[in-house]
C-alpha cells in the first residue's frame, strides 16, 4: 500500500478518535519526516552535486549518506550535509547504511555506473543513475530487467526527457506533420576533452585524498595519471564512452521516442585515424577517435518506414538543408537534431530545443500541440524531482527515462561505439599496407542476443571484462 493511503486507511480505524494532520502541528510549509525520501549518493562532486542539490530541493528530502573515491570532489557537498556520514567504498555505504536510506545516486564515471546501481537495485533501493545508463550493451540490457524484477522506481540522467519540446516534437512527428520520416541527422561540439590519443605514459603520484583504485574499480589496472580525473576520462575507451555516451543519451534520445525505435538492425561508420609513420597507422584505442560518423538502421515499425539515424561528432556535420536560408544556423552551437519527412524537415537543439519546421517562415503557421507525455513541472531542472515524487508513490509511477525506456536508447547509443571499436579493429596482413580493417563493413546486430552476426570480433565490445574480482553481480 502507498504510504499516504495507508495513512489515509490507518486513521479511519479508530471510530470517534481526531487525528490532527502532522502539517498542521509543524506549522505552514511543514514536511512530516515520513514524507521526506531519504537518499544517499555515490559520487558527489561536479553532477553529482546537481543531482544531489535537485533532489534535496532544499530540505523537502533527505541526503542521508555520501560516497566519492576522491575527497577533494567531496568537499563541497559534505559541507552541505554534514550529518550525512562519508563513505569511499559504495559497497561499505551500501551495507552500512542499508536502512537508513530508501533511494541511490549515482553520479560517476561511466565503467561503474552498472555495478553500483545493480548494487543498488539488489538491496530494493530506488535509483537514478547518470547518462549513459552503462558502459557497456549487457550492461544496459541487464540492469533493465533488475530494475523491473526487483521493482524499483529509477531514471537515468537525461533530464531533456523531461523538457517540452521533445514532448512538442514527438507529437508533431507522430501526427505526420512532415509526414512519414525516413532520416534522422544528430550531431553535437563533442569531445570538449582529450580524444584520439594513446594512455599516457607518464605516472604521477596518488594523491591522498584518491582512492585510485577504488577509482579504477571494473576498469583494467592503469598507472594514475592526471590527465584522467577529474573528467578527462570520458574520451578513454577503459573508462567513458566518448562523444557518443555523453551526449548521444541527450540527442537521440526525441527522435528515439517520437519514432517509437527499438533494436537497430545494422551500423556503420567513418572515424579520424592517427598516423605514427607514412602509411603507418596507429591502431591503438586507448581513447575514441577525434571525430566520427555512424549510421545506424532501424527496421519498419507497423506501420512506419525503416529508419536511418545518422550521428556525427567532433565537429562534423550534415549537408545543409536546402530549406535553410544563408544566413539562418544548423541547429544551435553544441548540436542538432534534423529530422527528414516524405512532406518536410523538422530542425531541432539539444534536448529537442527550439523545434522548427523547414523553411523556417512556415513557423507562422503552426501551432504548438498537445503533448503526448504530460509535461513535467520545472520541465529538465524538474527530472530529479518527478524522480523524487515518483520513489514516494512507489513502482509503477511514472518518470520520462525509466530504465525501461534508459536501456533501449542507451544499446542504441552504444551500438554507435560498437561500431566505432569494431572499425578500427585490424589485423596484420602480409601486404603492402601491412593492415587490412575487416571492420569497415556494415555489421549486422540481433539484437534480440544481442550478437552481430557477420562479423565476429565486433562481439569483444558487446561485454567487457572487469578487473580482477569486480563483478556485475547477476
Amino acid at each position: 500500500m502507498k504510504r499516504r493511503k495507508f495513512l489515509s486507511a490507518a486513521g479511519t480505524t479508530a471510530a470517534g478518535i481526531s487525528i490532527v494532520p502532522r502539517h498542521v502541528l509543524g506549522g505552514k510549509g511543514y514536511i512530516p519526516p515520513s514524507d521526506k525520501l531519504n537518499i544517499a549518493a555515490i559520487g558527489v562532486g561536479g553532477k553529482g552535486s546537481v543531482n544531489i542539490t535537485r533532489s534535496h530541493n532544499s530540505g523537502t528530502d533527505n541526503i542521508v549518506a555520501l560516497c566519492d573515491v576522491d575527497d577533494r570532489q567531496a568537499v563541497d557537498m559534505r559541507k552541505k550535509f554534514p550529518k550525512a556520514p562519508y563513505y569511499r567504498d559504495y559497497r561499505e555505504m551500501l551495507e552500512k547504511e542499508d536502512r537508513n536510506f530508501d533511494a541511490v545516486l549515482v553520479s560517476t564515471p561511466d565503467h561503474m555506473h552498472a555495478v553500483q546501481a545493480l548494487a543498488a537495485i539488489k538491496q530494493r533501493k530506488h535509483v537514478y543513475c547518470e547518462k549513459p545508463l552503462t558502459h557497456d550493451i549487457y550492461e544496459a540490457r541487464m540492469l533493465t530487467k533488475a530494475a523491473e524484477t526487483y521493482r524499483v522506481v529509477t531514471q537515468m540522467g537525461n533530464q531533456g526527457s523531461s523538457g517540452d519540446s521533445t514532448r512538442y516534437i514527438e507529437r508533431w512527428i507522430q501526427d505526420g506533420l512532415i509526414g512519414d520520416v525516413h532520416k534522422v541527422h544528430v550531431w553535437t561540439n563533442r569531445p570538449v576533452w582529450p580524444q584520439g590519443i594513446p594512455f599516457p605514459k607518464e605516472k604521477h603520484d596518488i594523491p591522498s585524498e584518491v582512492d585510485w583504485d577504488l577509482w579504477l574499480g571494473t576498469a583494467p589496472d592503469r598507472a594514475f595519471n592526471n590527465l584522467y580525473i577529474p573528467a578527462n576520462w570520458r574520451g578513454w575507451v577503459d573508462f567513458g564512452t566518448g562523444a557518443l555516451g555523453d551526449m548521444g543519451c541527450h540527442f537521440m534520445d526525441v527522435p528515439f521516442r517520437a519514432l517509437q525505435l527499438g533494436y537497430p538492425t545494422s551500423a556503420y561508420c567513418s572515424a579520424s585515424l592517427k598516423w605514427h609513420g607514412f602509411f603507418e597507422a596507429d591502431n591503438s584505442m586507448d581513447s575514441y577517435p577525434t571525430a566520427t560518423k555512424i549510421h545506424i538502421k532501424f527496421p519498419a515499425r507497423e506501420q512506419l518506414p525503416p529508419v536511418e539515424l545518422v550521428w556525427y561528432d567532433g565537429g562534423i556535420q550534415p549537408d545543409r538543408p536546402a530549406e535553410l536560408l544563408p544566413d539562418e544556423q544548423l541547429g544551435e552551437w553544441d548540436g542538432g537534431i534534423l529530422f527528414e519527412g516524405q512532406q518536410g524537415k523538422l530542425m531541432a537543439g539539444l534536448f529537442g530545443s527550439n523545434p522548427t519546421i523547414l523553411p523556417t517562415s512556415k513557423m507562422k503557421y503552426i501551432q504548438t500541440p498537445e503533448p503526448i507525455r504530460p509535461l513535467v513541472e520545472n520541465g529538465e531542472e524538474g527530472h530529479q524531482q518527478q524522480w523524487v515524487k515518483a520513489c514516494k508513490e512507489g513502482y509503477g509511477t511514472y518518470t520520462s527515462s525509466s530504465f525501461a525506456e534508459a536501456g533501449p536508447l542507451t544499446e542504441t547509443v552504444l551500438m554507435g561505439n560498437l561500431a566505432v571499436l569494431s572499425y578500427n579493429y585490424a589485423e596484420k596482413t602480409t601486404g603492402w599496407f601491412q593492415w587490412e580493417y575487416p571492420g569497415r563493413k556494415e555489421l549486422l546486430w540481433d539484437g534480440v542476443n544481442m550478437k552481430i552476426t557477420n562479423f565476429e570480433p565486433a562481439n569483444q565490445f558487446v561485454k567487457r571484462n572487469y578487473r580482477g574480482n569486480w563483478d556485475f553481480g547477476l
